[in-house]
């Protein structure tokens, strides 16, 4: 039978007039507790044992914790590394060197693209007759006012009045996929 299961128990526990100093470190559910001091007169109805070893958290016979547990990635003692979530990064403000209005479409069709690379179409890129490769554009539709910046790494389109060939995951971004093509303001960036 437990101590703290006996009646009175904590009837005699109170009135101890020694330090007793319990740091409980939760670690994997188990709980071990360090005792300083010793008590001058404890009534023999009180004794205080020493804890078993505790069980481990991978152990079948282990009890439920009292606490949450935590993830492994947090320790649970204060002297452990924390993880922290990364602040956001400030977004570059970059210059407006040109603009214009437009019509866009989108492709998706995995294929080259002119500058070498294969084309993703969940990447945030365009197509541009006449834009430098690499150049940052930052695209707004007309209809939604949402816009998305993307790098041009292809050339075309090859219809009449369009000017950008955007990859599904812009077009996605900036107005519904079922539109096929909308009117856009870009702004080349610096």
């Amino acid at each position: 039978m437990s101590n703290h299961s006996k009646p009175g128990a904590r009837r005699y526990l109170a009135p101890i007039t020694t330090a007793v100093v319990a740091t409980a470190i939760i670690a994997g559910g188990a709980a071990a507790i360090a005792h300083v001091g010793t008590p001058t007169s404890l009534p023999t109805t009180a004794s205080v044992a020493t804890p078993a070893a505790a069980p481990t958290s991978s152990s079948p016979t282990a009890s439920p914790s009292a606490t949450p547990s935590r993830s492994s990635s947090t320790p649970a003692s204060r002297g452990g590394t924390r993880t922290t979530k990364a602040s956001p990064t400030p977004t570059k403000t970059r210059a407006v060197v040109s603009s214009g209005t437009c019509g866009a479409s989108f492709y998706d069709e995995p294929q080259q693209t002119a500058n070498g690379e294969t084309f993703d179409p969940d990447a945030l890129t365009a197509a541009s007759k006449t834009i430098a490769f690499d150049t940052r554009v930052r695209v707004t539709s007309l209809d939604t006012g949402k816009s998305v910046v993307v790098r041009i790494n292809d050339r075309g389109p090859y219809v009449s009045g369009r000017c950008l060939d955007l990859s599904r995951a812009a077009f996605d971004v900036i107005d519904d996929l079922d539109k096929g093509s909308v009117r856009v303001r870009y702004d080349i960036l610096r």
